[in-house]
């Protein structure tokens, strides 16, 4: 509910999202393409939810069963429509009004699925315009440079809103128009319920307009109100793939602008992307190239980047993460990875550890002040605190049916080239020799070798070299 003139009234949303999306060229449902880490309608649904209304209802129709699947961490409080034969945004309103509580006498406020970058203080001052105004309905509009594919507004003499126009049934004088319907809309329910049934379909389309309902009210003599928006982009719509990038470039810079305000540094804005839901720390340092996506927090006074790419991981106060993957993983406080280190789900880096150059690490927990600092491979593996492994050192947990795992102690040192093969445990203070295969538990502050003694062969060279007979030129065999 949101208060309004005369006490609390009530309020309900209804997101239209049954169209196929032809011009994506997509199996995938056009509400479902996402941006900065959301489908199209996950934007639209989230701002939606900031209004707080008594219902919040979505029009499904194309692949149903995908978008309700997209939508089902909302249900049951999300009130599912499904869309009949007869097809356009009118009828998708009539069918979503028939869902709500018959006694339901509040504002609906109507949004598309494929409009992601209208915000929610606009969306609150349209609805303040329109209850100041006591209108039937008011509309969202903006001037476009180019409104190719909009509803066009028209005025009357006196400014006020007389209809909405389809693009496709605009006349060339009415295609001249720049302002155009965002596809937001406010209705009072009593109002939007009368005049809806009445609407057809005779149009270039043959489809019940919703925006029809404009010109129904007014030769009912109802009030009809229009509210420009300030940013031209929060109109913006999504119905090919050129559209989605733009809206996507967008909605970046956004959440970009947002960090910087509030003390994050990013370097090069241009080649940086952040997903809506990403949590940064003040004073941290973004490099170029930088990609954070999913629900990637990342604490302060951290520096991430350049060419580096999470995914819903975890980065802590003053770690440095350089030319990196990774997916579903923690990095410390004060720790150190990079470059080209890739951490897959299951990595856990202790406080000021250390996971180093072309390493790669998978279920893996690394301790407090542990180094695995290069050319390593770390799979389904414990290793305890301050514990060093040297370079090419390798945790072999797969038997080729089954992964096991490799437990090391603290303080453990090992030598280059060393081979852990699972399930094997390292005691704590033990150390491994260089090159060594090791098949057996290793006692704590036991050395662990495995290599033969080393055996040189006198004149090694000069027996192998090649003999002059055996380097001739065959003859000519003519």
């Amino acid at each position: 509910m949101t208060q309004g003139q005369g006490g609390v009234r009530p309020l309900a949303v209804v997101v239209l999202a049954a169209g196929p999306g032809t011009r994506m060229r997509s199996a995938t449902p056009k509400v479902l393409h996402r941006i900065a880490g959301r489908p199209l309608l996950g934007h639209v649904l989230a701002t939606a939810r900031a209004l707080e209304p008594e219902h919040l209802a979505v029009v499904v129709r194309h692949e149903r069963d995908l978008v309700v699947a997209a939508i089902e961490p909302d249900l049951p409080g999300l009130i599912v429509v499904d869309q009949d034969e007869i097809p356009g945004t009118g009828r998708a309103v009539e069918l979503a009004l028939g869902a709500l509580p018959a006694a339901f006498d509040g504002d609906v406020v109507v949004l598309s699925g494929d409009v992601p970058l209208l915000g929610t203080a606009t969306l609150r001052l349209l609805l303040e315009r329109h209850r100041d105004a006591s209108a039937a309905a008011t509309l969202l509009t903006v001037e476009l440079p180019d409104p190719v594919g909009y509803g066009r507004v028209l005025r009357g003499a006196d400014g006020l809103l007389e209809r909405i126009v389809e693009h496709a049934d605009a006349s060339p004088e009415e295609l001249a128009i720049a302002e155009v319907n965002a596809g937001a809309y406010v209705f009072r329910g009593t109002a939007l319920r009368a005049v809806l049934p009445g609407i057809g379909t005779a149009n270039a389309q043959g489809e019940k307009y919703l925006t029809d309902v404009v010109a129904a009210l007014r030769s009912a003599g109802e009030p009809v109100a229009a509210e420009r928006a300030l940013d031209p982009a929060e109109a913006m719509g999504v119905n090919d793939r050129v559209q989605l990038a733009e809206a996507e470039r967008v909605l970046n810079a956004r959440i970009i602008r947002g960090h910087q305000l509030a003390g994050v540094t990013v370097r090069d804005p241009a080649t940086t992307w952040i997903d809506v839901d990403v949590t940064i720390g003040e004073d941290t340092e973004i490099l170029p190239g930088t990609q954070l996506r999913g629900a990637t927090t990342i604490g302060a006074h951290a520096v991430v980047g350049p060419d580096t790419t999470l995914t819903d991981t975890e980065v802590g106060d003053l770690a440095t993460v350089s030319r990196t993957e990774a997916t579903l993983a923690v990095i410390g406080t004060a720790a150190t990875v990079g470059p080209f280190a890739y951490l897959r789900p299951g990595t856990v880096l202790g406080p000021s550890g250390k996971i180093g150059t072309f390493v790669e690490t998978k279920n893996a927990v690394v301790g407090r002040g542990s180094k695995v600092p290069h050319l390593s491979y770390v799979g389904d593996a414990e290793i305890g605190e301050e514990t060093n492994l040297g370079a090419s050192t390798i945790t072999a947990n797969y038997d080729g049916v089954r992964k096991h795992r490799t437990r090391i102690g603290d303080r453990v040192h090992t030598g280059v080239h060393n081979s852990l093969v699972a399930p094997v445990e390292i005691g704590d203070g033990a150390t491994i020799g260089a090159g060594a295969v090791v098949r057996k538990d290793v006692p704590p502050g036991a050395l662990a070798i495995s290599v033969a003694p080393q055996r040189n062969v006198e004149g090694w060279a000069e027996r192998a070299a090649p003999s002059e007979a055996a380097t001739e030129p065959e003859p000519d065999a003519g």
